[in-house]
């Protein structure tokens, strides 16, 4: 543990000043962070200064260490979303503070324990100190700040919110990764059990059951048609097993490069979307987003139409996409966000009323942000139930292959005591 004295207000606006000990200076960010203070000084101090300032009555907080980032998709260069989200909560607190851009980057730099994402926000920090806004010295990174990120950025330095603006982002960011996570954990178990059966299956037929097919045909002339069947399948496996796997490699790296075409690209999106059960929920995902984000931009002070582009270019489904820039250009003409979403009838009627109400009464982001909760209530629902059903069919699938594997196996043991008997 290391000691840190620290400088800080509070929610109310009182100053406070104390000593700290935590394991690093950004878990001491933090931590003062979960406390409700905003830090405006804080520089590691020695072991003696500790305990001096122990003496005085000054308390040091013996805190235990922050939990670590949890893993998450890497966004290039090594850093992590998630690490850009806790980056962006902190940016928030420390300018909330009214701490400088160029201090603020530099303790967090200081602090940050990933070397890639700690050289990003030094020359983020350069760039400010050299007279760069924080929106253009962020732009400079487009692999790690969106558009989104960065436009509204933009705006919170242009109205002078830029805190509020950082603290939306924040909350933006972390309810993606919180929904991110509910996905891949309820993902998860269904992957694991067809990954294993697979295996399994896999091993079977070109280790397992080729040795136990010799035998068998030495035993027997004639064999039953489910062991042919499965001594035909297994041969062929057996023998082309390392052409098939770079058949496979193949299939999969060309299927990749023509997804990332723009015309592959756009008709993969189109699939997504008419796809059984899956396709409502990739539409439900989609729209929520469409709509938290645009709430988020408007409720940040950015105009509809920006805001629309924005979006246009962050929703992540190039055929939406489409459709959010025919809703544009509708919008340029005069007409309300209402009327051309009512045309494009992606959204159902009562979100779309809701929308009608929230800009005849001035709140057209509270209306968005809950038809973006009411479109993720939809999505989580049908996930729940598609994994649900998910996990045992799977089950049932790599049950049936096995049970036909022993039912081969079993049909030339029982034919042969026959005609032992």
């Amino acid at each position: 543990m290391s000691s840190f004295r620290y400088q800080a207000v509070e929610a109310g606006g009182a100053p406070v000043k104390g000593v700290i000990e935590a394991e690093n200076r950004k878990a001491a960010l933090q931590l003062l962070g979960q406390r409700g203070l905003f830090p405006s000084l804080l520089e590691p101090c020695a072991a003696g200064t500790a305990a001096a300032a122990g003496q005085r009555g000054r308390a040091v907080e013996a805190v235990p260490e922050a939990p670590a980032a949890a893993a998450g998709w890497r966004i290039g260069g090594g850093v992590k979303r998630k690490e850009i989200t806790a980056l962006t909560r902190e940016m928030s607190a420390l300018l909330g503070a009214a701490i400088p851009i160029p201090q603020a980057l530099e303790g967090l730099g200081e602090g940050e324990e990933n070397p890639a994402l700690r050289a990003v926000v030094v020359q983020i920090s350069e760039s400010v100190r050299k007279g760069a806004s924080f929106s253009v010295a962020l732009e400079e990174h487009p692999r790690l700040f969106t558009k989104l990120y960065v436009s509204m950025v933009r705006v919170g330095e242009e109205a002078g919110v830029l805190p509020k603006v950082m603290s939306d982002l924040a909350e933006l960011l972390e309810h993606e990764d919180e929904i991110r996570g509910e996905v891949v954990s309820a993902v998860a178990y269904p992957a694991f059990v067809l990954l294993f059966g697979m295996v399994t299956v896999a091993v079977l037929l070109t280790v397992v059951l080729p040795k136990l097919f010799g035998m068998l045909q030495e035993m027997l002339t004639i064999l039953p048609l489910p062991t042919l069947i499965l001594l035909r399948v297994s041969g062929f496996l057996h023998s082309w097993w390392p052409y098939l796997l770079v058949a496979l490699g193949g299939l999969i790296g060309g299927v990749r490069w023509y997804v990332r075409t723009s015309k592959g690209a756009e008709r993969w999106d189109r699939v997504k979307l008419r796809i059984p059960v899956m396709g409502s929920m990739f539409r439900a995902a989609a729209l929520s987003r469409f709509a938290r984000t645009l709430g988020t931009l408007v409720k940040s002070g950015v105009s509809l139409l920006p805001a629309l582009k924005i979006v246009e270019n962050t929703i992540g489904n190039l055929v939406l996409a489409q459709m959010i820039a025919q809703v544009a250009e509708e919008t340029r003409g005069g007409d309300s966000l209402a009327a051309p979403l009512r045309k494009l009838k992606i959204f159902p009627k009562t979100v779309i009323q809701m929308i009608a109400v929230g800009e005849e009464t001035g709140r057209l982001d509270e209306m968005l942000l809950k038809v973006a909760d009411i479109e993720e209530r939809h999505m989580r629902a049908r996930t729940k139930t598609m994994i649900s059903l998910l996990a045992p069919a799977l089950i049932l699938v790599v049950g049936a292959l096995v049970g036909f594997m022993v039912i081969a196996l079993l049909l030339p043991i029982f034919k042969m005591s026959r005609a032992i008997h």
